[in-house]
């Protein structure tokens, strides 16, 4: 159900063992099942933050069911410290975007069981 998407400019030395990390830490924070947990790493040494390319970062969670704001809270700062403590990303160098399902009617089909 969660998918973390993390676009960075820090180039990472090990990619695979990063995303497997976020994934741990996604799952800890999102209160999900790390079965249930994607991730997604893109490196892009052109994105710029502040008018600079200074390390920064854009992550987008997606999670049903879960997203309010005493939640976001809690995983946002479970996030931004793993980020840091990771790859020296400071909080202020990027945004977080959370993606809210509002309509009843949508869901997510995985191995051909539909979450809401």
């Amino acid at each position: 159900m969660p998918l973390l998407e993390l676009t960075t400019n820090v180039q990472l030395p090990d990619a695979k063992a990063f995303s497997l990390e976020l994934s741990k830490v996604g799952a800890e924070a999102l209160g999900k099942p790390e079965a249930y947990i994607s991730v997604i790493i893109k490196y892009n040494e052109t994105l710029t933050f502040g008018g600079t390319h200074d390390p920064a970062f854009q992550m987008m969670v997606i999670s049903l069911g879960n997203i309010n704001p005493a939640a976001t809270e809690k995983y946002s700062k479970a996030l931004s410290e793993f980020l840091n403590q990771k790859l020296g990303l400071s909080n202020d160098r990027g945004y977080m975007y959370v993606r809210i399902t509002l309509e009843r009617r949508a869901g997510l089909i995985v191995d051909h069981q539909y979450f809401h």
